[in-house]
């Protein structure tokens, strides 16, 4: 009589090993599901977003160990301490970044603070330092990239068809990196950096750098120009964009929310597993990661997975809806995105010295004169933020950003 065997499933498979390491990271990193089966962040605060992106954070901190460690002796004297920032005197100045430079390793150091961890961006790139020229110090970056070809609330508001919107893309960029660093962020220096988006010399670097070049995929001169910038914001609601004018003038205006779907919950170390089970499976998605090829091809990848083991591809929808905002630097940017005019009119666009001049009066020095504590930071508490924490640990940043808020209310 011959034994008939039975199919065995291996405990330690790649497949139950995908399933188990997924399961326990989101459990661990606080978010429920919803009796649909979809995910539930623990709350809506900052500090809870915050925390559900440690783990990415540190996976990235780690990544860039040697990178710190190499470039920090070199480019930390960049970086202020809170005593040598005059508020009164704070002189802002935009200096375009070229790869391969110092600068560009700064920029790189620099993003690693965020809290949230950026992308680098894809595609076309304007990327820029905000120096103080009263001291030699950064201020902050802003990190310009193409825009995500499907954006509902954007392409809502601005009312163009499939054709136009491929046609006409290219005009819009988004700012995946906005934003001061501490010291320069207990001051508000954040919205200033973010009203200097709207100003004469972004829009004339984009235009010397873009208006003869060819697009990549297209491999066609379009000729764009700068009219308007989306961003969002990483934490939820915004308290930086909201109600963001000068003399009466709206820099950024909220459009709406995304939809929450992404892919930043899923950790380094189980993209590894998925890359190595769709290589496995010889799909496309295991190594299909270069430019042209999609700016989500990392959801992709995930989504696959997800629906070969039997998972809600739902999953990738985190539930952290993120407010978006439209910086229009064309005083008719809608009208020629929809092609109803060939011309496009700056009326009413200032300089970045000007912008700067009246953030200074309209936020900083206001600021500085109610809450001093910033001149307490100390360049090794920027280091610090260079360095992974703990599931529920703070860094120095956060603790002080906390006691001003409070003292703020």
């Amino acid at each position: 009589m011959i034994e008939k065997k039975s199919q065995i499933v291996p405990l330690f498979s790649l497949e139950a090993r995908i399933k188990r390491s997924l399961r326990r990271h989101l459990r661990n990193i606080g978010f429920s599901r919803t009796h649909t089966g979809l995910l539930q962040p623990p709350s809506e605060s900052k500090e809870s977003i915050r925390n559900l992106h440690r783990t990415q954070r540190n996976d990235l901190l780690r990544k860039e160990r040697n990178f710190v460690t190499r470039s920090w002796p070199k480019l930390k004297n960049y970086f202020a301490n809170g005593t040598e920032i005059l508020p009164e005197k704070i002189d802002p100045e935009l200096e375009l970044i070229e790869g391969g430079t110092w600068q560009s390793d700064l920029f790189r150091l620099a993003c690693l603070t965020w809290s949230v961890p950026v992308s680098q961006g894809y595609g076309r790139r304007l990327r820029f330092l905000v120096w103080d020229k009263s001291n030699g110090k950064l201020i902050g970056l802003i990190g310009l990239g193409d825009p995500v070809f499907n954006l509902k609330v954007r392409d809502q508001l601005i009312g163009w068809n499939s054709s136009q919107r491929k046609r006409r893309l290219v005009n819009l960029m988004d700012a995946y990196v906005l934003g001061a660093l501490p010291p320069y962020n207990f001051l508000l220096c954040g919205k200033m950096i973010a009203c200097l988006i709207r100003t004469k010399e972004v829009r004339d670097y984009f235009l010397a750098k873009y208006n003869d070049s060819k697009g990549i995929i297209s491999r066609q001169r379009k000729q764009p120009r700068l009219v308007a910038v989306t961003t969002s914001s990483a934490l939820g609601k915004s308290s930086l964009y909201n109600r963001l004018a000068l003399n009466g003038e709206r820099y950024f205006q909220p459009i709406g929310y995304t939809a929450g779907w992404g892919h930043f919950h899923v950790p380094a170390s189980l993209f590894i597993l998925i890359r190595e089970y769709l290589k496995s499976k010889g799909h496309k998605y295991s190594f299909n990661n270069r430019f042209g090829q999609g700016p989500n091809w990392r959801l992709r990848a995930i989504r696959y997975t997800l629906s070969s083991l039997d998972l809600n591809p739902n999953l990738l929808r985190h539930g952290i809806n993120r407010e978006v905002f439209l910086c229009q630097l064309s005083s008719n940017s809608t009208r020629f995105l929809v092609g109803k005019t060939k011309r496009v009119l700056y009326k009413g666009l200032l300089s970045a010295s000007k912008v700067a001049q009246l953030s200074l009066t309209r936020w900083v020095s206001p600021r500085a004169a109610r809450r001093p504590e910033f001149k307490s930071w100390k360049i090794e508490n920027t280091l610090e933020m260079l360095r992974p924490t703990k599931s529920n640990g703070l860094h120095t940043q956060e603790i002080i950003g906390k006691d001003i808020q409070r003292g703020s209310r």
